[in-house]
């Protein structure tokens, strides 16, 4: 157990009305500088900032309404926030592109890996920037349906080894592995993934495991969102066990914790 790496917290705001869990919503400008001022103050190294909804069943807006209500946020939280990572959750290059043009370096959050947008991987590689690749198949209308696997920890590792010549061909020699829980995996996938999860570690590449709140927790407790932050946190501690870098949340003190008793533990 490796307790000295580096363990990050990364505080997700999301620009819009629909994500899943209700208290992580900020249609305003306003509402995102209060939350991402309560992340860094809880100690959030990274703060993701998202304008669409993937969960399931969501409807994608599009690139402009994406940056449209993105432009304002991350204008604002660069400029309360200078010296904090901004990671932007979306699968547009263009986007990209015009989020480099206004606050500069920042972390590429895309759920699809490249795949959604065959401009993604190419603009990430010339302009230098750190990339999340996340595993899924399908869209958030058609994932639920896509489940079928022989061995999931097997395909999703596999899935990567594929990315990596990928991102090795577009330049991008700093990149993120994220393996989508929720996205594509039964309940029993997403357990089985985690538990297995130290499969998926490869030297010089760091893990981000975003669990907060999803659906595979509540479900198997019975309950909503909303009623599931303690699950969450005793997940949190065994995706760190099994070598978790980055852990994607809506209740950063709490992660915080996590972290410390972790750390505790070697």
């Amino acid at each position: 157990m490796d307790t000295d790496r580096q363990i990050d917290i990364m505080g997700i705001i999301n620009v819009n009305d629909d994500s899943y869990f209700s208290q992580s919503r900020c249609p305003s400008v306003e509402q995102a500088l209060s939350l991402a001022a309560r992340y860094v103050r809880e100690g959030a190294a990274i703060l993701d900032i998202g304008a669409c909804s993937t969960r399931p069943g969501s409807l994608p807006v599009g690139a402009d309404v994406e940056w449209e209500r993105l432009k304002p946020v991350l204008k604002a939280v660069r400029e309360s926030f200078p010296d904090v990572r901004i990671s932007v959750d979306t699968y547009w290059a263009d986007v990209v592109r015009k989020t480099y043009d206004l606050i500069g370096d920042f972390i590429v959050n895309d759920i699809s890996a490249g795949e959604d947008d065959p401009a993604m991987l190419p603009v990430v590689g010339s302009l230098g920037l750190e990339y999340v690749a996340m595993h899924k198949r399908g869209n958030p209308m058609t994932m639920h349906n896509l489940t079928q696997y022989e061995d999931v920890v097997g395909e999703v590792d596999g899935y990567f080894d594929a990315f990596a010549l990928k991102a090795g061909e577009c330049g991008i020699a700093r990149w993120i592995l994220d393996p989508g829980f929720g996205f594509a995996k039964t309940v029993e996938q997403n357990f089985e993934m985690l538990r297995r999860l130290g499969e998926l570690v490869r030297p010089g590449k760091r893990v981000l495991v975003g669990i907060s709140r999803k659906s595979f927790i509540y479900k198997t407790l019975g309950s909503t969102p909303e009623d599931s932050l303690p699950a969450t946190q005793a997940l949190h501690l065994q995706a760190l066990l099994n070598g978790a870098d980055i852990l994607r949340v809506h209740d950063v003190a709490e992660a915080m914790q996590i972290v410390t008793m972790y750390r505790r533990l070697a």
